[in-house]
């Protein structure tokens, strides 16, 4: 009589058993990737595997979302009490030695800021306190807010800031733990033909 633990069934439970337990650790951990690669648990601030420099304000007419981007510095303006997004309002920025106006793009819904000079200096590494003034109609508001650029480059090409080293470790050791299992299983098995004298 064969032993349970060498019956094909029962090694086939034992491996898909195993390959779970490897399995659903991964998948619930931080930074788990979703079918694209996108972190499950990441920010609305990561696109496409990359931190990006975001700064959030608001003041009791106004708040916005600026975000520098593909070398440019995207910005966001909705009314405060209802949330309703503002269109066609002059939005200036200001920072230090620079001051530019955005540009409203009415079919992206934001503002958009392209001076080549004040991007280069936000793009810098390090903290930018920003002055947002807006004037939309008969309302007029100035935002203040702080663009932190310094985590921003250090995700820059290193694979979205995290190492898939234990990942790796995780599914190495799985293999090997699958391998040897299937080994002795087989191993034992034909021992066991082998006493009883079948072929």
């Amino acid at each position: 009589m064969t032993p349970i633990f060498c019956r094909p069934a029962a090694l086939r439970g034992c491996l898909a058993a195993l390959a779970l337990a490897i399995a659903l650790p991964l998948a619930a951990a931080p930074g788990a990737h979703g079918p694209g690669g996108e972190h499950l648990d990441a920010p609305s601030s990561q696109i496409g595997g990359t931190l990006l420099p975001r700064l959030e304000a608001n003041s009791d007419l106004f708040e916005l979302v600026a975000e520098l981007k593909d070398g440019q510095l995207r910005i966001y303006v909705d009314r405060y009490v209802s949330n309703e997004p503002v269109a066609d309002a002059s939005v200036e920025v200001e920072s230090g030695n620079f001051k530019a106006l955005a540009a409203y793009q009415a079919a992206a819904g934001y503002y958009l800021l392209e001076a080549p000079d004040f991007l280069k200096a936000l793009g810098a590494p390090g903290e930018h306190p920003l002055v947002f003034t807006i004037l939309a109609g008969e309302d007029a508001d100035l935002i203040n807010g702080t663009l932190d650029t310094r985590s921003a480059d250090a995700g820059y090409g290193n694979d979205h800031g995290h190492s898939h080293a234990l990942e790796w470790t995780a599914w190495g050791v799985g293999g090997l733990l699958a391998t040897g299992l299937l080994v002795v299983a087989l191993r034992r098995r034909q021992q066991r033909m082998k006493a009883g004298g079948l072929q």
